[in-house]
């Protein structure tokens, strides 16, 4: 009769001393889904959203001679539509090397540039995301990422993404920035950042994000051009938060020549990890219907 708990009591002691000496990891994850009403150019119509949820797993490891490796496996689910295979995707998933020359990462990972605008996009992975205007918001496979180390508030970053194949082409985004991207340390951020021949295009962004009492305002100005036709487009995008108590009001407009999105939002914070939200979005395209969205949603991050 006492076999089971003394068994019971061994396995828990070794799984104990199994994580004891594993690579400390970190759990995390976002679930976030909204109920849309949406008009696509041809009528009104209703259903739910899954926005970009995600899991993952990520963490370090001090080595030897000052060095550190890092990791990172993060995927994202569909919480609303998708199921089977076609409910996991992957995003960004890499490893890598710190150490006094910088930080080296290999795998899949944003590109710089697209890494550059920090977190100016108040309605990113939402319909008023800045892709749906612009290009430039890559993540790219075959990847070797490098982040200088900070000089005097500027860090210097590089992306280069290898051919692949025969056929294939080597693409490379850097940037310059400067500052806390996400305003804790510093009052404001900037950055400067490029894209050569990055899914065909050429990309110039530069990005300035401030933060003035209860005031978050930031500014995007893009150039892109079609490394195949040569046709040149100008934007620019602005956006502006404000917090009262457990509500933030948001705002963003966005251009790319003729065409153009104008988001307004609200979230409300149920919790230190879950909020309510709500948002609308317009936009307004030159060669196509114009098309409108309105959410409420809900979001919680573990």
């Amino acid at each position: 009769m006492k076999l089971l708990p003394s068994l019971s009591l061994t396995l828990f002691a070794g799984a104990f001393s199994a994580m004891t000496y594993a690579d400390p990891l970190t759990v995390y994850g976002k679930a976030n889904i909204s109920a849309q009403s949406a008009d696509e150019g041809e009528g009104n119509f209703t259903d739910l959203k899954s926005n970009a949820s995600r899991f993952g797993v990520k963490g370090d490891v001090k080595l030897d001679n000052d060095l550190e490796v890092l990791y990172l496996f993060e995927w994202q689910v569909d919480l609303a539509d998708a199921s089977g295979s076609d409910n996991i995707k992957a995003r960004n998933q890499y490893v890598g090397l710190k150490g006094h020359f910088g930080t080296v990462l290999l795998g899949r990972n944003d590109t710089m540039l697209k890494q550059s605008q920090g977190n100016i996009d108040l309605f990113s992975d939402y319909e008023g995301d800045i892709k749906g205007l612009w290009e430039g918001e890559n993540r790219m496979s075959n990847s070797v990422s490098y982040y200088s180390p900070g000089v005097a508030g500027f860090t210097l970053g590089a992306s280069y993404i290898a051919e692949d194949d025969l056929a294939g082409d080597d693409a490379q985004s850097v940037s310059l920035t400067y500052g806390d991207q996400d305003l804790k340390d510093d009052l404001w951020s900037a950055s400067v950042a490029a894209d050569f021949d990055m899914k065909g295009y050429d990309n110039i962004r530069a990005s300035v994000q401030t933060k003035m009492d209860s005031f978050t305002l930031g500014a995007i100005l893009q150039r892109q051009e079609s490394v195949d036709s040569g046709v040149k487009k100008d934007g620019v995008m602005f956006s502006a938060a404000y917090t009262i108590d457990k509500l933030v009001l948001k705002a963003q407009y966005q251009t790319l020549e003729d065409d153009n999105s104008v988001s307004v939002g609200g979230d409300y914070k149920l919790g230190k990890a879950t909020k309510a939200f709500i948002w609308y979005t317009d936009k307004t395209l030159d060669d196509s219907e114009d098309q409108s969205w309105l959410a409420l949603g809900l979001e919680h991050k573990f």
